[in-house]
């Protein structure tokens, strides 16, 4: 949600010729949203990308946007799935790309950063 907008990506009943196991998603609607939050990057003090995955990865404007937003001067949080498309991988490999495999035994590391 920003400003208030918010939609749902996936749903069991959405139908959509775009799957991820029983979900439907909603590329559409997803694409909508970046339209109305693409003017905020440039003004962000922290970008927060939860998650790069296969169901983002559906949408061609969410990759370019993506693409766009790493190649800002903004600071970026994200998470990115374990594995996916070759866009994926791409991303992984970025030099200005710092990966950090968050764990169970780690995890509370990184939560009590964000209390």
């Amino acid at each position: 949600s920003i400003n208030g907008i918010r939609g749902i990506l996936a749903h069991v009943d959405i139908s959509s010729p775009f799957r991820v196991s029983k979900y439907g998603v909603d590329v559409e609607g997803f694409e909508s949203f970046l339209d109305a939050i693409t003017s905020h990057i440039r003004t962000a003090s922290i970008i927060i990308i939860d998650e790069i995955g296969k169901m983002e990865c559906f949408s061609i404007s969410f990759k370019e946007t993506l693409v766009r937003v790493l190649e800002s001067k903004n600071p970026i949080l994200g998470s990115i799935a374990l594995k996916g498309d070759p866009f994926i991988a791409e991303i992984k490999k970025r030099k200005d790309v710092h990966l950090i495999k968050i764990t169970e035994k780690n995890r509370d590391i990184f939560v009590h950063m964000f209390e």
